[in-house]
Formats: structure tokens, C-alpha cells, sequence
């Protein structure tokens, strides 16, 4: 059994983004189509995957730290999180992760 403790306050976190070659950024992995700008505002949706655990939300960080994600193509950005969940997850990948049901994304780190 996995234990989400819910978050009361809003805080900032980091994402790390897909980096396309036209500088727009995407998700890593589950709606990779899907094209973000920093300083938009984003709401979480829900997409079922084949191979990946369904977890709705935006997955971001405590610290820029996800040591199991290759950084290649990828750029970590500064993001204001909203209703989230904390989701613990070993040190292996970054310690807990935080799930949130939208973003603005504030600046590239």
C-alpha cells in the first residue's frame, strides 16, 4: 500500500521538461505532443499509458534532483505548484515526488 499525504499550501518545486529543438518544452513521458511556454499555467490531465503506473498530475521535484532521468534533451524549470500530493519514492529516484493538479512554470533553472 503506497501513503499520499496531501499538501496544504502551494510551493514551489522543479520539473525537469522535454527541450525540443525549437525551444519549446514538453512532458518527458505521458503526453510528449502536448507543447508548454514558461509562464503559462497548466492544469494536470489524465492519460493512461501503456507501460507507466497511472499517477494523474504533474510530477515535479522537491530540489532538481531525479538521478534515475537522463538529462539529455531535457532542461530542468522553476515551477509554482498547486494542490499538490506528496508521493515518497526512493532515493534512487529523487526521494518523494510531488504530484500536482497544476503548474505555472516560473523560469528555466
Amino acid at each position: 500500500m503506497t501513503l499520499l499525504a496531501a499538501m496544504t499550501t502551494d510551493l514551489v518545486g522543479y520539473k525537469l521538461f522535454r527541450l525540443r529543438k525549437d525551444g519549446s518544452l514538453g512532458p518527458l513521458f505521458i503526453n510528449k505532443t502536448l507543447r508548454l511556454e514558461v509562464g503559462g499555467t497548466y492544469e494536470a490531465e489524465a492519460h493512461r499509458t501503456k507501460g507507466y503506473a497511472f499517477r494523474p498530475g504533474w510530477h515535479l521535484c522537491k530540489t532538481m534532483s531525479a538521478p534515475h532521468l537522463s538529462k539529455t534533451g531535457r532542461v530542468w524549470a522553476k515551477v509554482m505548484a498547486y494542490d499538490t500530493t506528496e508521493y515518497p519514492r526512493p532515493e534512487s529516484q529523487g526521494g518523494a515526488w510531488l504530484l500536482a493538479n497544476r503548474i505555472t512554470i516560473l523560469e528555466l533553472a
